[in-house]
């Protein structure tokens, strides 16, 4: 079966990289353009498009799939196009292009979380369980019938980023069970039915901590904004980021915000009790350990966080 592969970030790889252990007929990459990384901003291909080219793949960068990327798709004659997280819409025209359509590999439960944002959310709202799905892409946002899904528990500890990697594992699996079965006329599409949820694309300003928040709520904001867009709050007025917090149910009587050392471990009062901190970065410096951050400070009297 001849497949064009739509994906951009590197949760896209496993997809790529088992529809072609799986002997399907990868005729081409669709995938956003090379975009300016790092301090020097040095334009990069995306991890899709870096493989693809490893690979010897055709690739096709567009922002949008406008009449000249349709025309690229037509050329490459695909039979079904294959989509994880490619980062734009695919309007109606392109949607017909190849005869067994676009199927989308989505990580979550399809109707919940529909959206740009699905694993963050379940992390934020506290989710048990959270899963993929593969569908048929129509033009509603994640509302096409669902060909399967499976599901995965979200641990304790989890941040968006180990959650998303395990299903991107699990969902490469998926999706190429998925075409196995389109392409024996096996696959059956079955209409999403159930409470409706939405995950829009999260921004700077959701990712800001409120230590009014109980620290269960807060600590959950945290792992779900890690790694991106990274959970932060104010410090003298400046940005202070926030890795993954340890609750401390055993400290209490601290104001929401308040930073109190205690045996040498960084506790922050809460809407409820503490919350010990472990990963900080400083406005302007990197990533470091709460202990180093403690060592660098001329006095830890009267800090308050969220000012």
């Amino acid at each position: 079966m001849k497949v064009l592969f739509a994906g951009t970030p590197v949760v896209a790889l496993p997809s790529l990289e088992a529809l072609l252990a799986a002997g399907f007929d990868v005729v081409g990459v669709l995938t956003r353009p090379d975009a300016p990384l790092g301090r020097k901003r040095v334009l990069t291909p995306s991890p899709v498009a870096a493989r693809a080219e490893e690979l010897g793949l055709p690739v096709i960068r567009a922002s949008r799939v406008d009449a000249e990327a349709q025309e690229a798709i037509r050329t490459l004659q695909p039979e079904v196009a294959a989509i994880v997280a490619y980062g734009a819409l695919v309007p109606p025209a392109a949607l017909q292009i190849p005869p067994f359509g676009w199927i989308n590999l989505h990580f979550s439960l399809l109707p919940a979380w529909r959206g740009a944002a699905p694993v963050q959310y379940a992390v934020l709202h506290g989710d048990e369980v959270t899963g993929a799905s593969t569908f048929q892409l129509e033009a509603g946002l994640d509302t096409g019938p669902v060909f399967g899904t499976v599901t995965e528990p979200i641990r304790a500890k989890d941040t968006s980023e180990e959650l998303l990697s395990r299903l991107a594992r699990r969902g490469a699996g998926l999706l190429t069970s998925t075409l196995s079965f389109v392409e024996s006329g096996q696959a059956v599409a079955t209409p999403q039915s159930g409470p409706v949820s939405l995950a829009p694309k999260l921004t700077l300003a959701d990712a800001q901590v409120d230590f009014h928040d109980t620290a269960l709520a807060l600590s959950r904001r945290i792992r779900a904004m890690t790694v991106e867009p990274g959970a932060w709050t104010l410090l003298a007025g400046q940005r202070f980021k926030l890795g993954p917090v340890i609750l401390r149910p055993d400290s209490r009587g601290l104001k929401p915000g308040e930073l109190a050392v205690v045996n040498g471990a960084a506790l922050v009062g809460t809407g409820s009790h503490a919350v010990q901190l472990i990963t900080v970065q400083p406005a302007g410096k990197k990533m470091m350990s709460a202990a180093d951050w403690l060592r660098g400070m001329a006095t830890t009297q009267e800090v308050m966080f969220g000012e």
